[in-house]
């Protein structure tokens, strides 16, 4: 059994490396990593570890524990964005082991812990994450590992003081990484359907239990207590602003998580044929994991769906129990097929559906590389290349035709995770194309010049800034009433979206002297597209006092 577990662990270790780590720099930054990286980047320039800032404004919103990962690879190797997201893909990869462990202690079936990991690590919600420096990451991979020990803790018997510890760190973690996100999308989730479905015993854990729950406030609350205390007018600012914009901000409707099932990208028809309770929850051997798994997955999408606020990426969580419902079916056809060789009946329908349409579509994948690479961008990858990519995709397409017909699941599921070593290792920089500008002409050509060195950068306070310029041109850029008759101290440098011409004053343009840059865009997206935005294209203009 260990050398079993051994090799698990070994083959998830192996597959999270090529899902997060490999080719993990090729796109470029988006708004998200661009606003942690600026806070971490001026938590080490300034040295505002406690009280972390976003070019130049205090930023309080979120705790600052992700924050201080980046703070520290930003002191050690400046601006360096892989490591960054290598510290996103190790949160990922504890995510994908968290869930090896709970989905095997659930069911005392390492294999099934191993189906759930590797369908977790292959779903298009966590790649993402898992690619980019961004903080929610961190959040639901503490909770999982909560979870997980909080769950060892009340199906084993006595105290179990050191599951009990494990799990208040670990909550207590998660809080540091976003507050009480996780707390309310994942863990009370389970709390509502663990408890009614295993009605476990406190006979001789309460007292372990209260530590928990004590060691859990005390990470928490550290740092929201000291803002309360030395920063307290701004803190409940924040905490009011929060609290509106949850209420206020990106309302939607009630319904508008209906899609849910799509964030699981590939194991989307997966999933919904495993939520279909009625029919599973009388073929399925381990019955009451199978429940507990599928109304946490609908306690998760009732509770977010509850908030006014939505926005797809809060769906993370909800894929750790629905990976799980996923897994119960492809472990129910390997071991149906274990005990009597064959699937019949809807087994068999539902199998080849779901199989067979993802096989077809990988099938195509070879013509749609060739009309991407050679009809619509005129050659991205080259022929050799071309040659040898279109023959993983036909070898991917082979296993999953193939396990697909003879019914094999296990089979299937590593055919998908070979699929998706093909695509990170071979395509990813091409599929960076897509959304990477070719001809983009970066700000960040202004941390080179020597003729800026250490001169502050303004923008006009009527215009809006986006905070991606701010990254890219590697420091503050504050606001400044160009409308009035104030000059900062000289020389500076304006960044606007109009020439500095026409939008200083007379009185301000007879005291200095403008040097104009250059104009730099930094639209992801070709220019000519409906994704190129004037908002990403500024002016760069040096003003220096007149002698």
């Amino acid at each position: 059994m260990q050398n079993k577990r051994n090799f698990h662990l070994l083959l998830l270790g192996v597959v999270c490396f090529f899902t997060f780590f490999i080719h993990n720099k090729v796109i470029y930054p988006d708004i998200m990593e661009s606003r942690n990286l600026i806070t971490a980047r001026e938590m080490v320039e300034y040295n505002n570890w406690l009280v972390p800032t976003m070019n130049g404004t205090l930023r309080l919103e979120k705790p600052p524990l992700p924050t201080w990962v980046a703070g520290i690879i930003e002191w050690v190797s400046a601006d360096n964005i892989v490591l960054q997201r290598t510290a996103a893909g190790v949160m990922a990869t504890l995510l994908v082991f968290f869930m090896y462990f709970l989905g095997a202690r659930v069911t005392r079936k390492p294999l099934y812990g191993l189906i759930s990991a590797l369908v977790l690590c292959t779903s298009f919600n966590i790649i993402l994450m898992g690619r980019t420096a961004t903080w929610d990451i961190y959040c639901h991979s503490f909770m999982l590992g909560a979870i997980y020990f909080f769950y060892r803790a009340f199906e084993s018997e006595g105290a179990h003081w050191k599951d009990f510890l494990w799990s208040g760190i670990l909550m207590g973690l998660s809080f540091l990484g976003k507050g009480p996100v996780s707390f309310y999308a994942l863990l009370l989730p389970f709390l509502l359907c663990y408890f009614p479905i295993y009605r476990p015993s406190l006979r001789g854990k309460l007292a372990p239990l209260l530590v928990m729950v004590l060691i859990c406030l005390v990470i928490s609350l550290w740092w929201p207590l000291y803002l309360y205390l030395y920063h307290r007018d701004m803190a409940m600012f924040v905490a009011a602003k929060e609290s509106t914009a949850w209420l206020e901000r990106n309302v939607r409707p009630w319904y508008y998580y209906w899609k849910f099932f799509l964030e699981s990208g590939i194991w989307s028809l997966f999933l919904i044929t495993a939520l279909l309770w009625p029919y599973w929850k009388k073929r399925i051997a381990l019955k009451k994991e199978y429940i507990l798994m599928v109304t946490w997955t609908f306690a998760v999408l009732i509770l977010l769906s509850l908030l006014p606020e939505k926005k797809t990426r809060y769906l993370l969580p909800i894929l750790i129990p629905s990976t799980m419902v996923v897994a119960h079916i492809i472990f129910y056809w390997h071991g149906k097929l274990t005990e009597s060789k064959l699937l019949v009946g809807w087994d068999r329908l539902f199998f080849r559906i779901n199989t067979l349409l993802i096989a077809s579509i990988v099938c195509c994948l070879p013509v749609g590389l060739y009309v991407y690479c050679f009809m619509l961008t005129g050659g991205g990858i080259g022929i050799i290349m071309f040659i040898f990519t279109a023959l993983l995709f036909i070898s991917a397409a082979y296993i999953l035709l193939r396990s697909a017909w003879k019914i094999k699941p296990l089979h299937f599921l590593g055919g998908v995770v070979f699929l998706f070593f093909i695509v990170e290792t071979f395509l990813m920089p091409s599929i960076a194309g897509l959304f990477n500008n070719p001809d983009i002409k970066s700000i960040k050509a202004v941390r080179n010049m020597d003729i800026l060195e250490k001169i502050p950068f303004y923008y006009p306070e009527d215009e809006e800034l986006r905070i991606e310029l701010v990254y890219e041109a590697g420091r503050r850029i504050l606001p400044w009433n160009t409308s009035g008759d104030t000059l900062p101290a000289l020389p500076i440098v304006l960044v606007s979206a109009r020439n500095a011409e026409d939008i200083l004053p007379e009185t301000l343009q007879s005291r200095v002297n403008m040097t104009f840059i250059g104009q730099f865009d930094d639209n992801h997206r070709k220019a000519g597209t409906k994704w190129h935005s004037d908002i990403f294209v500024r002016n760069v203009t040096l003003l220096e006092a007149k002698h």
